[in-house]
């Protein structure tokens, strides 16, 4: 039976086996052999990496025909209001592309947030604030991009869900196994 792993990948990792010191990769911490990364995360990005042994999964997961939703959670600088939220949803001309129609909201700093390490930078005269942002693409620094575009640059991205799965209860650095996967409608099913 095919596996899948879910990762929450700490800030400053990058998203490949393959050795690149002095950075930290995915065979830092993932011990399962045989799986790969379905989709990429930055290296300045956190969160949600999933992982699979099976090649069609892997497709099925980072195809972004198949428009499985991403979260993120994004600390931004600033307070973006009405407007920029309307145009982060209806999607954003990025220059080479205009993003798809997307979710998002202002909320509070999440509670389950863990201490950045580095932290992040703080200015004392510009306040920053906290996005949800709910994908069905997820193009080569797609959110950070958004954001600058409306005039809020990303301080921290957090990529909190992919699907079905989510980081519930990993910490930075921790795995596990997984038992839902999709079918082919794209819809839970436990296995």
């Amino acid at each position: 039976m095919s596996k899948i792993l879910l990762l929450n990948k700490p800030f400053a990792v990058l998203c490949q086996f393959s050795p690149s010191p002095p950075k930290l990769t995915l065979k830092n911490f993932v011990q399962l052999p045989d799986v790969y990364a379905a989709g990429r995360l930055d290296a300045d990005s956190e969160g949600l990496v999933v992982l699979t042994d099976d090649g069609q999964w892997q497709h099925r997961i980072s195809d972004p025909r198949h428009k499985l939703a991403k979260v993120y959670w994004v600390q931004v600088e600033g307070e973006p209001g009405a407007d920029a939220l309307d145009r982060l949803a209806s999607g954003v001309n990025l220059g080479d592309f205009t993003t798809r129609a997307a979710t998002a909201e202002r909320v509070d700093e999440p509670a389950w947030l863990w201490p950045r390490v580095p932290p992040i930078r703080e200015r004392k005269n510009i306040p920053a604030s906290w996005l949800k942002i709910t994908l069905r693409e997820g193009k080569n620094r797609q959110v950070r991009r958004m954001t600058a575009a409306v005039g809020y640059p990303t301080l921290r991205l957090i990529r909190y869900a992919i699907g079905p799965w989510d980081i519930d209860g990993l910490a930075p650095g921790e795995s596990r196994l997984s038992t839902t996967f999709l079918d082919d409608r794209v819809e839970i099913t436990k296995h």
